[in-house]
């Protein structure tokens, strides 16, 4: 069929006759008749064929091999006009939670009970009721009270529904009481809050629909949030996640399609703007990525992005999100879960085991393992060592899902699978106190991790090889020891990006010269995620060569990279750069601006922004994103600590130390505050209050050594000596070579009279620093004293 396409376009194309008398257009159509048949074809495909044989000035209007105009970007036209050509697609997708991610309330869309039915919780009883065709809610409102509420549209179908009730500023709230589809009654969402003054109140930022959730539950959506006025103008191609979606805008590829089939162009991907076809998993997984990840947004999506950190920054495996093995713990969707497994590492994408359109599994149970894996090595006991039935029931222990995908569930009742498809190690949730899934099930909760891990190894042998995880654990937990590993992981390049951009950032409490050789190293590497964060974390870092390294990032390929080393170099304190040099950074500098002003309804937004104009000299617009920050969310702590130091740099202190305090009573855990409020007690001369909140920050974070030797300075002028050495023999356990606690050691010895102790001391500095004439000075003052009192 393609060789007899390919001849009657050829055909259907003469050269109009030269002489005007008809002559040669006959004898084309001599030569297709006998073409046509000796093809056997008769009839109307005939007949087509002839008539459209004519010449090319007689077809002024026709599509015939014209081109498609290149003026005007495709534009999004509904998946309507995509229903003829793929119908099969299309009914695959009605009903999915795509077709259902959004929806206006009416009859046909509401699930839950809205016949007057009442809901007690926290002595607040809220009402869901309608009055005619229009849906309400009777609930708290944003001042405490309560009162009436029109909901307008639904969110999601299965297995929950939540809705959304219209604000002023063009903002869309969602509730945080939500139907349980399967059980067919109200509950509460886990974040759900009676506090009106909570950012997580339905009716505050963390609930609002324009700037959590609708980029990823509606089709070309356009944020318009006002930096300025604080007001959404949100728009939709359509409400819900249709084909354009992930197709992109498809105007010019239906222009393209309602041709005749032999009019058609040859063009690329068909004239969609997204290349859908012969994708490589990569290629697929970053398509879902940008709806399918825990992310930071830099823009509206407009499907033209060429890497995914155009668009988004993932998160990585951070403390909060989660377990140091990189197990899933907050809800944080799948994209960081599928790159550390090693089905993507070997070739596997999401359509290997979801249909595309329908979202459903291919197969059910083992069978869907079962296309890759073969059956009588992996679906066998000898693999799995479980029984059909244990306890009385039918086991799950056979289960590949249930195995390496445990679930958790999220929004309460919404059982999610780590993407990560592990080997269950419950040897790691005896030491990292990490899930696995033959502890976390009903099968063996009643075992301990213990019990669990000697199975395994007897079934399976040791595992020889550390995990990932133990390396991030430590680093989490400021080992000393962890530096080496670290390292070795962030450079790993056998292991994914995410684990090693993990590990880069955690190699900001271990600064010193293998930190930045190592940060130096992955400013060049491939990965956008890696080089993203080795800016970050060196920008975290004192540095000569900060300048000197970052700005040729400032000409990065990925928006998100550059945006990030622009932001570092406002914190240099020189930006020698050339004008071209200059120029690039001023441009990227607002792309930064742009991006943080896009999600500026966000606290962090506005945090950021705050660290910009800071570093930029700009006082008062930094106090100004400080202030909102903190106005958005009462809880953002980051916003407080920044704005309580420059105020600390503006001399206003009684400020600055009011911010600090209102942190530490909320998140006593937070030791790096402790410990900066210490510092600016002790700079206000409150000594004793200084040394108060510094002991409790050394004591969070024993492996910080600059803790033990401030507080160890602090101690001395407090007379309390005995503490004061302590402290200071504790930072140099730490660091026993660092020059700066050398010195207060063998000053403090001096000071006390024990000058053998404090040449002992001279002695080692002299050795590890023979440049310095520190340790030479004391030498001989430690000599003139000892001739002295002879």
């Amino acid at each position: 069929m393609k060789d007899l396409g390919f001849s009657i376009a050829r055909l259907a194309c003469p050269v109009a006759p030269a002489d005007g008398t008809g002559a040669a257009l006959r004898e084309k159509n001599n030569m297709m008749a006998n073409e046509l048949k000796n093809w056997k074809i008769t009839g109307l495909i005939a007949t087509i064929v002839i008539v459209l044989s004519v010449p090319l000035y007689l077809l002024k209007d026709t599509y015939i091999h014209r081109p498609l105009p290149e003026e005007g970007p495709a534009v999004f036209v509904g998946r309507e006009k995509c229903k003829d050509c793929h119908q099969a697609a299309y009914d695959k997708w009605t009903d999915s939670h795509h077709d259902k991610a959004m929806d206006v309330a009416n009859e046909n869309t509401v699930l839950g009970d809205f016949d007057n039915a009442v809901f007690d919780q926290g002595g607040i009883s809220t009402r869901f009721f309608r009055k005619g065709k229009t849906f309400f809610v009777h609930t708290q409102g944003p001042d405490g009270k309560m009162g009436d509420f029109e909901i307008t549209h639904t969110f999601g179908t299965y297995p929950l529904q939540q809705y959304l009730v219209p604000f002023p500023g063009g903002r869309l709230q969602s509730l945080t009481i939500a139907w349980d589809v399967v059980k067919k009654k109200w509950y509460l969402l886990p974040n759900h809050t009676n506090n009106p003054q909570d950012w997580l109140h339905w009716t505050k930022a963390g609930q609002n629909w324009n700037g959590m959730c609708a980029e990823c539950h509606s089709t070309h959506l356009k944020k318009g949030y006002d930096y300025e006025t604080d007001t959404f103008n949100t728009t939709w191609a359509e409400i819900d996640v249709s084909c354009e979606s992930c197709h992109g805008p498809g105007s010019r590829h239906v222009e393209w399609a309602d041709k005749p089939a032999m009019a058609r162009t040859e063009t690329e991907n068909y004239e969609l703007v997204v290349k859908t076809r012969d994708m490589s998993p990569r290629e697929q997984l970053e398509l879902c990525a940008r709806c399918h990840a825990r992310r930071a947004v830099l823009g509206d999506y407009d499907h033209t992005e060429k890497n995914p950190m155009d668009h988004m920054i993932p998160q990585l495996l951070n403390e909060g999100l989660y377990y140091p093995d990189g197990q899933i713990l907050e809800e944080v969707y799948v994209y960081g879960s599928f790159i550390q497994s090693k089905m993507y590492q070997r070739g596997i994408s999401c359509s290997d085991c979801h249909d595309i359109h329908s979202l459903k599994r291919l197969k059910e149970g083992n069978d869907l393992c079962l296309n890759c894996h073969r059956a009588d090595i992996y679906d066998a006991k000898n693999h799995h060592f479980h029984k059909k039935i244990y306890k009385g029931k039918p086991s799950d222990g056979d289960d590949c899902i249930k195995c390496h995908m445990p679930g958790r569930d999220y929004m309460g009742i919404d059982n999610r699978a780590d993407h990560s498809i592990r080997v269950p190690r419950p040897d790691l949730s005896s030491s990292h106190n990490t899930p696995n899934s033959c502890n976390m099930t009903a099968c063996h909760d009643d075992k301990s991790n213990e019990w669990s891990a000697d199975y395994i190894t007897k079934w399976y042998g040791i595992k020889k090889k550390p995990h990932y995880g133990s390396v991030i654990a430590a680093g989490r937990e400021r080992r000393p020891n962890a530096l080496t590993d670290l390292i070795k992981l962030a450079d790993d390049q056998l292991f994914p990006p995410v684990v090693r951009a993990t590990s880069l950032s955690l190699l900001r409490r271990y600064p010193g010269r293998d930190t930045l050789q190592t940060l130096e190293r992955a400013l060049s590497d491939g990965e956008a995620l890696v080089r993203h964060t080795a800016i970050s974390t060196l920008n975290l870092l004192n540095y000569d060569r900060k300048v000197e390294l970052i700005v040729p990032l400032l000409y990065d390929s990925v928006k998100a990279v550059r945006i990030q080393a622009a932001l570092a170099l406002t914190a240099a304190p020189s930006k020698k750069l050339t004008a071209n040099q200059e120029s690039a950074f001023r441009s990227a500098l607002r792309e930064y601006q742009m991006a943080m002003e896009y999600s500026a309804d966000f606290p962090s937004s506005r945090y950021n922004l705050g660290i910009m104009y800071a570093n930029l000299g700009k006082n008062d617009l930094a106090e100004k994103n400080y202030k909102a920050a903190i106005r958005i969310d009462d809880r953002f702590y980051p916003a407080k600590n920044n704005l309580a130091l420059l105020y600390n740099r503006l001399g206003r202190n009684n400020e600055a130390r009011t911010l600090l305090r209102e942190i530490t009573k909320t998140h006593p855990e937070l030791y790096e505050v402790a410990y900066s409020l210490g510092l600016l007690l002790a700079e206000m001369n409150r000594l004793e209050e200084a040394a108060e909140y510094m002991k409790k920050a050394a004591e969070g974070m024993p492996n910080y050594p600059r803790i033990h030797y401030n507080l160890g300075l602090l101690q001395q002028k407090l007379r309390r000596l005995p503490e004061a050495e302590a402290s200071l023999l504790n930072a140099l356990k730490i660091e026993p070579d660092n020059i700066d606690f050398l010195y207060a050691l063998a000053d403090h010895y001096i000071k006390r009279g024990r000058l053998e102790r404090a040449r002992r001391i001279a002695e080692h500095m002299v050795s590890k620093h023979p440049s310095s004439r520190i340790g030479r000075d004391i030498l001989d003052f430690i000599d003139r004293k000892t001739k002295a009192t002879n």
